[in-house]
């Protein structure tokens, strides 16, 4: 397949700019490139989600056009996208067959025959999930896996997976990887989006890149690296990966001793104003669990959590934040943001009463100043603050959801997995607000599970594992193996 010429507009904004991309067969492409470099764009055009302004394309040498999803659909193309598309009322054999189901001689739908397709495509993927299980009760990454399994369902040509590892664990990452080899090797064309570098060399033949719209590489993986893609993709080195700033730890601002929740069994730990505390562990060690419990988000069954020596007792997010502590989730979609409200009117939510006179009354002009530094200081892309948050890109959705939380200036930020789905130059950003909001005295929570990033942002690092702590390093002590050891809850002495 050839997309040659592609371009694409949303009004006034120019996305794709004369996009040349070539697809082999037996091959697996990385298309790489910051947020909002067209990437997404680009394979919705390819899957007939949108309609390219100018260009064509070409299947087996003929010119084709998609005008729906399901055009391109028949003609074996099939796109996993970022956000899960599945109806979380339907079972997971449903939602894999949704629109396809197998029917009987009479016309009916057979429902043996779908939940025996749907169990063989799941044990493929080395998932023990009953396909009659409806999806609302399945994890992130056991959802993540339904939709690759409807995308194996169909039997496609051309399989493009935006993000699929994006909420994986380390385990399933590893069965995608086994699947994605095996249809290579079966002749199928891949594309894969990933944030995710050390994935495009392990995982990719070949690598595109995307900046601002316009393609400016395509090549073997096997004649680049690390440091030259980042180099292509942000248009500049990015000397520092983890610019690390020495900490400027001042009096204990958050105790929380023997807390239980569900999830949580017994933590205990302190964090001092200044200092980055790192949380490690593996998917469902519990450190999601114990930011909400924090925060009020869930009920605390046990133990005590104290801010300047006071003990607090939070019952609600609205509580924690008048407190001054704050939680920025890891899941900006359902939880951080409303998609379909403003990016104005997301980034002041948190923050109204500051905008408030006496009467109540909303001082606009107030608002918009303390929006419009925001923007400017976290270099947020977007041609209107009143455009919906759901058109900006994913890197762009997390720093409004960084804004919204930092917003009413709180003493205590928990960041859950903040540069998740973020491209390489996001991520620097982040990390430098990071350590902005070390100097000016903040205590940081930060939860991440990709280590470098953990070791290279943390002072001090705690390790889940099964709701308890494993395990505590100081930087100059913490390794990855070490790290990987507690976290998998092997016996390891506790350092203090």
């Amino acid at each position: 397949m050839a997309l040659q010429g592609i371009g694409k507009s949303f009004g006034t904004v120019t996305v794709l700019e004369d996009v040349d991309l070539d697809l082999h067969a037996g091959h697996v492409l990385a298309l790489a490139g910051e947020n909002g470099a067209g990437k997404s764009t680009l394979m919705k055009v390819l899957s007939g989600v949108h309609q390219a302004d100018a260009g064509v394309i070409r299947l087996h040498g003929r010119e084709v056009r998609f005008a729906t999803p399901r055009q391109a659909m028949d003609a074996g193309i099939a796109i996993i996208h970022q956000e899960l598309n599945l109806v979380p009322t339907l079972s997971a054999g449903e939602n894999i067959f949704l629109g396809r189901e197998p029917l009987t001689a009479l016309g009916r739908i057979d429902w043996r025959r779908l939940f025996r397709e749907a169990a063989a495509l799941l044990e493929e993927l080395e998932q023990p999930i009953d396909p009659r299980t409806p999806v609302s009760r399945l994890s992130i990454g056991q959802q993540q896996m339904v939709e690759i399994a409807r995308a194996l369902s169909l039997d496609a040509e051309i399989i493009v997976m935006d993000e699929p590892t994006d909420a994986l664990t380390d385990v399933e990452t590893a069965v995608l990887e086994r699947v994605v080899s095996s249809l290579r090797a079966a002749g199928k064309s891949l594309v894969l989006i990933t944030h995710r570098l050390a994935e495009i060399f392990r995982m990719c033949d070949d690598v595109a890149v995307l900046r601002d719209g316009r393609l400016v590489h395509q090549g073997p993986t096997a004649e680049s690296n690390e440091d030259r893609l980042i180099q292509q993709m942000v248009g500049r080195e990015l000397a520092d990966r983890y610019p690390y700033e020495a900490p400027r730890a001042g009096e204990v601002v958050l105790e929380v001793e023997n807390l239980v929740a569900p999830g949580v069994q017994d933590i205990s730990f302190s964090a001092r104003a200044g200092e980055v505390l790192g949380f490690g562990g593996l998917m469902g060690a519990g450190r999601t669990e114990m930011c909400r419990a924090l925060c009020g988000d869930v009920p605390r069954q046990a133990g005590r959590v104290r801010v300047h020596g006071r003990e607090v007792q939070f019952t609600s997010p609205q509580q924690s934040l008048k407190a001054g502590l704050v939680y920025v989730p890891e899941d900006r979609k359902q939880s951080g943001l409303v998609l379909d409200h403003s990016v104005a009117d997301n980034m002041s939510l948190t923050a109204l009463p500051a905008f408030c006179g006496p009467l109540g009354i909303i001082r606009h002009a107030r608002e918009r100043s303390a929006i419009a530094h925001y923007i400017d200081a976290f270099r947020i892309k977007l041609s209107d603050p009143d455009q919906p948050a759901q058109t900006l890109s994913g890197g762009n959705q997390q720093k409004v959801s960084l804004a919204k939380a930092l917003m009413p200036e709180p003493e205590i930020v928990i960041l859950d997995e903040p540069t998740r789905g973020v491209d390489v130059g996001a991520k620097r950003e982040i990390y430098l607000l990071i350590n902005r909001l070390k100097r000016e005295g903040k205590c940081v929570l930060l939860i991440s599970s990709e280590m470098p990033e953990l070791i290279g942002l943390s002072d001090r690092i705690l390790v889940l594992a099964n709701g308890h702590v494993s395990g505590e390093f100081q930087r100059d002590d913490a390794t990855q193996e070490k790290i990987m050891t507690a976290a998998a809850h092997v016996a390891t002495p506790m350092e203090t």
